[in-house]
């Protein structure tokens, strides 16, 4: 999810269900501790996988864990700062404009693909969908269904409650159809997904997973498994202590990392399952358009020989570190978006890449700057970091997909999808 502006972040199963986690942070902001129970959840989960977890076996764990993971709390973590009890804010949640930008885009792609539907991925706390409802019907462009995709329960009242004067307009659903047209858009998706780690130690590939401090072995010569003891130090000795333990792996990131140091990073299978899942109900619906929008990098910058630490972090009470086994289900996970992937995936499954540039760029070509020209101080303020550098501008990316190959608006200038 979205890191907060003044810290930002760096960053499979059988139904769409599964693989789409929902895009709110929803652990209780009153206890800033592990949910009960969830480390003994993971403990046993580690015990039955034979003392080793896959990372993002873990972090599902972490994250979505029925009742106990991050996201499947009841209370709401959007806020501008600490003192409200969130753990971060997000661009909707920022400023109205970015929703306003936004629907500029949805209702060029809505009369393009001649299609008038809306789907949204991980609504959060309804602030975008708000935005974008209201734009279209100023814009003269409706809809005649708007639907969110969202696993949680608790933020669908949430949003069913702020989204009231759109009732008749928008529904909620838990999977894709397998035939889909319309318009898709998604702000911070992708990085919440499960994600594997590698570290390469010595030349030598291995994949990094989980084990319990009280069995972990120091070190194993059938599995080629060898302990890590990084960020160790917020790690509780208790029975349910978790550790790194890195093994020996045929698994390679998709692009040659030069030099022969030490090196951890991420690969995504997860969020790239998730975009054929999308690409091909796209494709079978026949008409269609998908806007993501998400901090990360294309392939050559996300695998450059100098991000040798990875993107992983976490976020809690609008601070990161990164040290994902401690307090597991009490805080954040996240990691880049390697956005080459995402449009490998899609296109493989059968759609067209129609940009992909800067979020301050698609929203400027989106007439941001007109909106702001309107609006108030403070709004102006909170949209200049929507756009600038430092903020959200640069790190946050926008991919665009169509069924049908034309040039969306929001990349007009500044198009970077040779740079993919």
């Amino acid at each position: 999810m979205a890191p907060c502006v003044h810290a930002p972040r760096p960053g499979g199963p059988a139904t769409l269900a599964a693989r789409l986690p929902t895009t709110s942070h929803t652990l209780s902001t009153a206890l800033r501790t592990e949910p009960s129970g969830l480390p003994a959840q993971i403990a046993q989960a580690i015990d039955a996988a034979g003392g080793w977890l896959p990372f993002d076996q873990f972090m599902h764990l972490a994250l979505y864990a029925p009742g106990r993971g991050y996201y499947a709390g009841g209370a709401p973590t959007f806020g501008l700062r600490a003192s409200d009890g969130s753990d971060f804010v997000t661009a909707p949640e920022l400023s109205p404009l970015f929703g306003r930008a936004l629907a500029a885009q949805v209702a060029e792609s809505l009369a393009m693909t001649g299609t008038d539907e809306v789907w949204e991925f991980g609504a959060g706390s309804g602030a975008l969908a708000a935005s974008v409802l209201d734009e279209l019907a100023r814009l003269g462009q409706p809809v005649r269904r708007y639907v969110i995709v969202d696993v949680s329960s608790t933020l669908r009242a949430r949003q069913q409650q702020r989204l009231a004067a759109h009732a008749g307009t928008v529904q909620w659903a838990s999977a894709l159809p397998a035939a889909l047209r319309g318009v898709l858009i998604g702000n911070e998706v992708l990085d919440a997904m499960p994600v594997k780690l590698l570290a390469r130690h010595g030349g030598a590939w291995h994949e990094r997973g989980v084990a319990l401090a009280r069995t972990a072995a120091a070190s194993d010569e059938k599995t080629g498994s060898r302990p890590v003891h990084r960020a160790q130090s917020a790690i509780k000795k208790e029975a349910n202590s978790f550790l790194w333990q890195d093994r020996l792996t045929p698994l390679r990131p998709p692009a040659e990392v030069a030099g022969a140091h030490d090196y951890v990073t991420e690969i995504h299978p997860q969020a790239e399952a998730f975009m054929a899942t999308v690409a091909e109900a796209l494709a079978r619906g026949g008409a269609g358009a998908a806007f993501f929008i998400d901090y990360g990098f294309p392939e050559a910058e996300y695998y450059h020989p100098q991000r040798a630490t990875g993107t992983l972090a976490c976020h809690q009470a609008h601070r990161m570190d990164d040290d994902p086994l401690a307090n597991p289900g009490a805080k954040d996970i996240t990691a880049h978006v390697n956005f080459t992937g995402v449009a490998l995936a899609a296109q493989n499954a059968g759609l067209h890449v129609l940009g992909y540039t800067s979020q301050a760029r698609f929203l400027l070509n989106c007439g941001i700057a007109h909106l702001m020209e309107a609006a108030d101080l403070p709004t102006r303020a909170n949209a200049m970091k929507l756009l600038a550098e430092h903020e959200m501008g640069e790190l946050f990316k926008v991919i665009a997909l169509g069924t049908h190959a034309w040039l969306p608006r929001g990349f007009a200038e500044g198009d970077r999808t040779h740079r993919l």
